[in-house]
């Protein structure tokens, strides 16, 4: 009778998933999370689901969502092999795009998925994401890790962010109420945030640019790499002090294109060029990449991360008061009629 070889008995770890790799990944961030942990939480990471009870405080409470990945600036933190940073970048997209609307981040979710999980590698990007989550006054309540042999190039993985907030109904602020005369103010941004990223990095291919090059007395690549700015514990607190009419987050799109996304159809809104610093990043990526100016305003934030808009007699109580708060902030601007079917933004 024929000798027949049995195959070695094949495991999980054998096709590419390492189960005791993503144990011991939620071990290594449950200390992260719990630090982030705040009223409401009923049950958090570890479970099938996560748990949030909202506040008997609302009389007609409004949940707002919003989702975000981190874009091609995942590809900087591949090559520079820089990954304590891009997790507060991820919170920042959603959390700043649903304090638009006036509402408090309550929780925060993650998915990060990869071809091989690097346990050392994922516990620097979530505990970037729980300290944004902390800087947001959110809960890092849940999330995904998956392990996906042959989806990912070796040592890259992806991220997505999903975060849910809490505001009144009658205190929704839609940009309705907006009106011409009314001032924009900026808050500064902290370089390039999460966007524009795939012509940034054309630009450092093309002129073959060193990224330990110093600019303004930094490396390029911490500039490059600097987090997204989170402007939700400023913004609610001027909240309760300042009648916001509207709230723009400045991201794809530039001033250009964000700023019209609050306005009525029949305003503009007029920004003077002048009336802020623009940063040494934007002046270099301009030089470097030959960048028209219209393209600078519609691919980058060029130094303003948030747009607010409020009256005129309440401008200077909101500056004094972000100031306050460690805000950065200029009147870059005003509110005018639209002329016909012109453009809702104008830069001059």
């Amino acid at each position: 009778m024929p000798k027949t070889d049995l195959p070695k008995p094949l495991t999980y770890r054998d096709a590419g998933v390492d189960i005791d790799a993503g144990e011991q990944l939620v071990a290594n961030i449950k200390p992260f999370a719990k630090r982030t942990l705040r009223e409401g939480v009923l049950a958090g990471i570890g479970g099938f689901g996560a748990m949030f009870e909202i506040s008997r405080n609302y009389r007609e409470p409004v949940l707002v969502s919003g989702t975000d990945g981190v874009g091609t600036k995942l590809k900087l933190a591949f090559q520079l092999n820089r990954h304590d940073t891009i997790g507060v970048d991820l919170v920042a997209m959603s959390v700043n795009d649903i304090l638009t609307s006036g509402a408090e981040p309550l929780f925060f979710l993650d998915y990060f998925a990869c071809g091989r999980l690097d346990v050392a590698t994922a516990t620097e990007v979530i505990k970037g994401i729980a300290a944004g989550c902390e800087q947001a006054g959110c809960a890092l309540i849940g999330g995904e890790t998956a392990e996906m042999p042959g989806m990912y190039p070796a040592e890259e993985y992806d991220l997505a962010g999903f975060a849910v907030g809490i505001v009144e109904k009658s205190e929704i602020i839609d940009g309705a109420l907006i009106a011409e005369d009314d001032v924009l103010l900026g808050l500064a941004s902290n370089g390039a945030h999460s966007n524009g990223y795939s012509l940034i990095r054309r630009i450092v291919e093309v002129k073959r640019i060193d990224l330990s090059t110093a600019l303004a007395g930094r490396a390029l690549s911490d500039l490059l790499l600097a987090p997204t700015r989170i402007y939700v514990k400023p913004v609610l607190k001027l909240l309760k002090s300042v009648n916001i009419k509207g709230l723009a987050h400045i991201t794809g799109g530039g001033l250009v294109e964000n700023i019209p996304r609050i306005l009525p159809n029949g305003l503009a809104a007029h920004i003077e060029r002048g009336t802020w610093p623009m940063p040494p990043l934007f002046t270099w990526l301009k030089q470097e990449g030959n960048v028209a100016d219209r393209e600078m305003y519609r691919v980058f934030n060029c130094g303003i991360g948030m747009v607010i808009a409020v009256a005129a007699a309440e401008a200077a109580t909101a500056e004094a008061l972000l100031r306050e708060a460690g805000e950065t902030v200029w009147r870059i601007g005003t509110v005018r009629r639209r002329r016909g079917n012109g453009p809702q933004t104008v830069i001059a």
